[in-house]
């Protein structure tokens, strides 16, 4: 892949977004983990006019939306804002073909959302001649335009661990890095919109809550930072801001963390549920049968190192 004698890349590019579980217990609407479960998208421009889309895996059926595809749309909003950044250059190519391996289940709060979001402004960056102005820090705050908050893009777009917050002058985040490496993502059959989930949440909450989160989440960086032992851990991921307000649109989900953490294993509701995140290590899988039970899809899954990029080749396969 390369650029044309009109600045824009000449043939497609492969781009890999990683799945992410954002809150992890007390860390509202703050702090996002990536993991090693990929979307890849590939994306490239024609000269013939026709927007072609394909779709393997999750989200299959949204394949036919044409325009009102998200990461169409993302691709072009991100191509308006290059383009007024550059200013004036070489006109767009008419057509756009985009192919999507998803594997980032869809509304179960592993950030799908967010990796397409991402990977539509990360392949329009590559695509157009003027993708090296939209720097990082514009491409988070474009990201949280449209996601609406930065706690899943931020992991997604610098992986590992991240923290993410708001300004005046818009969206930041801190990347750290994380010592525990494994989770367990429990991810049921049933969907949940998070517009749903947000929509349980009271507009206001006791003190004495609030502040025990302020404390716990303080005491989850420095745990999962710092390395600090399961029982700590444990006391670092209880929340009282969400979880238990959105228990009634998830009841299994809400039925397992609290079975799990009886049993002394750190788990929390990923995202808005209804995934539930259990950080603990390959060797405790099997001791935690009996209190997972059936109906779940278990996905043991590493913390991701790296965020979005840009592959050249073929795409090769991953859990």
């Amino acid at each position: 892949m390369g650029a044309t004698r009109t600045g824009w890349a000449d043939g497609p590019v492969l781009v890999r977004t990683p799945a992410t579980s954002a809150n992890l217990g007390p860390g509202f609407d703050s702090l996002g983990l990536a993991l090693t479960l990929w979307d890849e998208v590939e994306v490239e421009l024609t000269g013939d006019g026709e927007l072609t889309i394909e779709v393997d895996g999750e989200g299959a059926e949204v394949a036919g939306r044409g325009d009102r595809h998200l990461i169409v749309r993302v691709l072009r909003d991100t191509f308006d804002v290059l383009d007024d950044l550059a200013g004036s250059g070489p006109p767009r190519p008419s057509g756009l073909r985009l192919r999507c391996r998803n594997r980032i289940p869809h509304s179960r709060g592993l950030g799908s959302s967010s990796a397409a979001i991402v990977a539509g402004i990360t392949a329009a960056r590559a695509l157009h001649p003027a993708g090296g102005r939209l720097d990082d820090d514009a491409a988070l705050r474009l990201a949280t335009e449209i996601e609406g908050h930065p706690d899943n893009v931020a992991p997604c777009l610098a992986g590992g661990l991240t923290v993410a917050w708001t300004t005046p002058r818009g969206p930041r985040l801190v990347r750290l890095e994380s010592q525990v490496r494994r989770v367990v993502a429990y991810v049921p059959e049933q969907r949940l919109a998070t517009e749903r989930a947000r929509g349980l949440l009271p507009e206001t909450v006791p003190h004495g809550d609030a502040a025990a989160n302020a404390g716990r989440a303080a005491l989850l960086i420095a745990a999962l930072t710092g390395g600090l032992d399961a029982g700590v851990l444990l006391d670092a991921t209880e929340d009282r801001l969400h979880q238990d307000y959105r228990a009634p649109a998830m009841p299994e989900s809400a039925a397992l963390v609290r079975r799990l953490r009886a049993a002394g294993v750190p788990a929390v509701i990923s995202g808005a549920g209804p995934t539930v995140l259990a950080f603990t290590s390959a060797g405790q899988l099997d001791s935690m049968v009996g209190e997972v039970g059936n109906g779940w899809h278990e996905h043991p899954l590493d913390v991701a190192t790296r965020g979005a990029h840009v592959r050249s080749g073929e795409s090769e396969p991953r859990p």
